[in-house]
């Protein structure tokens, strides 16, 4: 597989998503020619990640000013367009800069569109690579005392590889890096809410990697951690406030909390595009509620009493506190020990 599987690509006059809604079993790319079905897949999870929709969401531009001069809309049209794909999927900060970054270029027409949409992509896959390292030599140096040259254990949640971003991967990025190292024995991958993205995407990326892994339910996370079966945890992220408190896929606090609790790092892998240094704190991040009936059925039969509401958190808030260390493109904030975004990513 590995760097050359892309999410995202541009075709040309179109928008190429793998739809990560039919993996593992079925590997097929949906065709996008218009802002309605871009905003549909990225609310449905066709495309999903931080980093991944937001490269969506950069070519989207270029996707509304085809589909405008093909329609005859006018330029109030095509921003609202554009305004509309900005929204699709309100917590991941990724999808409002890179749309914002792009609109920049909006005047200069479609190819000067179309050129900043594939720095966005570039520069996202460099970025990533450099956290993969990042993560790693830091992974290796902290627990240098109570792994010595063991390899590692690592537990993630959710998916944040190849599949997530615009490629190589954030979190599973810095697993890569140190599967290629040698450095690692084992990933416990979360299957995660809503839609199994641990065990149909993470998992399926291990495989293609051939890395060792076992998928387990969210609710086991806790128990594999406190029972010493983990040495770090690693996750991606939605949204980090200039606190440090970060928004990623609902279940990701708990794992938080259980490594507290062990004493192991927590570390979350993002690129700096990921930080929203506007948001102050997680209060002030808007957490996504998905449809009630992904938690009140089971492959659309009812599995809870008819009269039960769903409470569906798409994403939940870790606290800054709980946060060993944030990894970027740049390195590797310590949050937890006082090494804030807001004063060192400015």
């Amino acid at each position: 597989m590995p760097q050359e599987l892309r999410a995202v690509g541009w075709t040309g006059n179109s928008l190429a998503l793998i739809d990560q809604t039919l993996l593992p079993h079925r590997n097929e790319t949906r065709d996008v020619r218009d802002v309605d079905t871009l905003v549909d897949a990225i609310q449905r999870l066709v495309v999903r990640g931080a980093p991944a929709i937001g490269a969506a969401g950069a070519y989207g531009v270029a996707l509304a000013l085809l589909q405008g001069e093909r329609e005859g809309w006018t330029e109030e049209q095509v921003r609202a367009a554009v305004a509309r794909i900005r929204e699709a999927r309100p917590t991941a900060v990724n999808l409002m800069v890179c749309v914002d970054r792009v609109m920049t270029r909006f005047e200069e027409g479609l190819e000067a569109v179309l050129e900043e949409a594939a720095a966005v992509q570039r520069e996202d896959v460099e970025a990533n690579r450099a956290m993969g390292a990042h993560g790693a030599d830091w992974l290796l140096e902290r627990l240098a005392g109570s792994a010595g040259d063991r390899p590692l254990r690592i537990l993630t949640h959710c998916n944040t590889g190849a599949l997530a971003t615009a490629g190589w991967g954030t979190a599973l990025g810095v697993i890569r890096e140190l599967h290629a190292r040698g450095r690692l024995e084992v990933v416990y991958a979360d299957e995660t809410r809503p839609l199994l993205q641990g065990s149909r995407l993470t998992a399926w990326e291990l495989v293609q990697e051939g890395i060792p892994h076992y998928v387990q339910a969210d609710g086991a996370a806790a128990g594999t951690i406190l029972r010493g079966q983990v040495d770090a945890a690693i996750v991606g992220a939605d949204r980090i406030a200039a606190n440090g408190d970060t928004a990623n896929k609902v279940g990701t606090v708990g794992v938080a909390l259980a490594c507290a609790d062990a004493g192991i790092p927590f570390l979350v892998a993002a690129p700096t595009t990921t930080v929203d240094l506007a948001t102050a704190t997680g209060d002030d991040i808007h957490i996504e509620l998905r449809g009630e009936n992904e938690v009140l059925e089971w492959s659309g039969v009812r599995t809870a009493p008819a009269e039960s509401r769903g409470h569906n958190p798409a994403f939940d808030v870790t606290p800054g506190r709980l946060v060993t260390g944030l990894v970027t493109e740049r390195g590797v904030l310590e949050v937890s020990a006082g090494e804030l975004p807001g004063e060192h990513l400015k």
